[in-house]
């Protein structure tokens, strides 16, 4: 298997061929990844698809069947987790409420048996990089979730871990607190300049606070990159689907040349502004992301159609059948002739938009070539 490489030859975090399974079951199957140091790295994916169980292999609490893990050049296969210098900070933040924040901070220095002025210098230290040194008294049910969060977070880094593993870093907190809180983490995370693998099914979480996002599956990665190639870029319906939303249409290879690729779909004709390698008639999928259409009234007797969709290519007619205002975007449905839905996405650039259009109104949406992405599997 190909690794996937990270930006320096000599990655910091090096996973070979990694297996895990469970009753015969692999819940791990056969992943390679290279990682950076001073990365922060997410494995993206739904439940069930072992990006929990590769965290736990990296963590010392499960025991890889197969494959190898390296830290700075040291093998971690067999290391009991209490010697790795690795730490991990749980979803549950899992503080300990009879304790003060400090003591939560001060636990595992204590236990390593360092000299109390030390303990005192890195709890404080530690306490006023995630600006609570004013709580360091407090009982944990006593902060808000996102405190509590930074104690967790203080806690895991007191002890100068070479990597830190975050398990749905943030999944404890609401939407709105969880955004506030992803760029404070990330801000910390770079300031200590810790390695950092998280774990997520939370892809705007990934997408925010991640330099490099690995998309998991059924125990395998399908693709690694940065966050603006997953999605610009995916390289299968499952990713392109997954991260995002996607437009998906099913035909087939009509013209296929080294600077353009024409696809046969039942709602349309796809001009594709780009090559791909494939051969004619061959079956591919094609995606359109929902900001990357354009729409308006079909009003009769006017042209429908901008300049860059001639010859009927990238073009559909359709009727709204669903709107949803989101403040800065607003999201449309459209039934096409055959009857598939395309969803559509129009910023809200204006507070009150005369062109904003409504359930009932027959429209007609397009999109460029150079924004269609084709997959062949």
């Amino acid at each position: 298997m190909t690794i996937a490489q990270p930006a320096s030859s000599q990655p910091f975090l090096l996973i070979r061929n990694l297996v895990k399974e469970f009753d015969g079951v692999r819940a791990v199957n056969d992943i390679s990844l290279a990682i950076d140091k001073g990365e922060i790295f997410a494995l993206l994916g739904s439940s069930g698809c072992g990006k929990s169980t590769l965290l736990r292999m990296l963590a010392g609490f499960e025991t890889p069947t197969a494959g190898a893990i390296e830290l700075a050049g040291q093998d971690l296969v067999g290391v009991p987790p209490y010697e790795r210098p690795v730490n991990m900070m749980f979803q549950s933040y899992a503080l300990f409420p009879h304790l003060t924040v400090w003591d939560n901070v001060a636990f595992g220095l204590r236990r390593d048996g360092l000299p109390k002025a030390a303990i005192a210098e890195r709890v404080d230290q530690m306490l006023a990089l995630v600006q609570l040194g004013a709580y360091a008294k407090r009982k944990p049910h006593q902060l808000s979730g996102g405190q509590q969060q930074r104690v967790a977070l203080a806690r895991s880094l007191a002890k100068r871990p070479q990597l830190l593993l975050l398990d749905e870093p943030l999944g404890a907190l609401d939407k709105k607190l969880r955004e506030q809180t992803q760029m404070e983490l990330v801000n910390i995370i770079e300031q200590v300049g810790v390695t950092c693998v998280m774990v997520t099914h939370d892809q705007d979480e990934a997408m925010s606070m991640a330099t490099r996002i690995a998309v998991m599956s059924e125990g395998r990665i399908l693709q690694v990159g940065a966050p603006g190639e997953i999605y610009e870029t995916p390289n299968c319906r499952f990713v392109a689907d997954f991260i995002g939303t996607a437009n998906m249409f099913n035909g087939h290879v009509r013209v296929d040349q080294p600077d353009h690729v024409v696809v046969e779909t039942a709602e349309c004709r796809h001009y594709v502004s780009h090559g791909i390698s494939g051969t004619n008639n061959m079956p591919v999928s094609v995606a359109v992301r929902p900001e990357k259409i354009a729409l308006q009234r079909q009003m009769p007797g006017v042209e429908q159609r901008a300049s860059a969709a001639e010859d009927g290519y990238n073009c559909v007619a359709g009727e709204i059948v669903n709107v949803s205002y989101f403040g800065s975007e607003t999201h449309y449905q459209v039934r096409m002739a055959q009857g598939g839905i395309l969803k559509v996405a129009r910023t809200n650039a204006a507070r009150h938009e005369e062109a904003r259009m409504e359930r009932g109104q027959h429209v007609v949406a397009w999109w460029d070539g150079s924004d269609i992405v084709v997959l062949t599997h």
